[in-house]
């Protein structure tokens, strides 16, 4: 079974334009249910940044406590790995301190130790900022699409019948 841990931008993109609370409560739903199946997951320094919103999204996030992990001693290990994998890359230093002070570090690290799949809408390939494929592709971990993640998933968002 694939487990997929959600960047912070698939909610908040998913509420501000695609999937918004008020005309497609389905991807909510469907968020709830393939997290009690223990498939889909996002950690606490995401919560943290959507909590920080204070606004639909934030009241949602709250209420969903185990969707957001907290790290563990594999985590800590991984964030090493994870580190020197950006020491190493040939970023700037306002790269490198940007990466390792976001929640971004801790859902790479989070993918790397546990086998987890990221799910983000960022684009591989940035040269001034390091961008979560770029540092999943860095320490093995794998990346998708959120739209990539729905099909896999058999993700259906449909009407009854009339």
């Amino acid at each position: 079974m694939t487990t997929y841990l959600l960047d912070a931008n698939v909610f908040m993109q998913a509420k501000n334009l695609h999937y918004g609370f008020d005309f497609c409560p389905a991807f909510w739903d469907w968020i709830d249910r393939a997290h009690a199946a223990g498939t889909v997951f996002s950690i606490a320094k995401v919560g943290d940044e959507i909590l920080a919103g204070a606004d639909e999204l934030a009241d949602w996030a709250q209420t969903r406590e185990p969707l957001f992990l907290k790290p563990d001693a594999a985590v800590i290990q991984s964030l090493r790995i994870t580190s020197e994998w950006a020491t190493s890359a040939d970023y700037g230093p306002a790269a490198l301190s940007t990466f390792l002070q976001v929640a971004d570090y801790y859902l790479v690290a989070q993918a790397h130790a546990h086998g987890h799949v990221v799910v983000t809408h960022e684009k591989p390939g940035a040269t001034k900022t390091i961008k979560i494929p770029d540092a999943c592709i860095g320490v093995g971990a794998k990346c998708v699409t959120p739209y990539e993640m729905l099909r896999a998933e058999h993700a259906r968002f449909v009407l009854p019948a009339a």
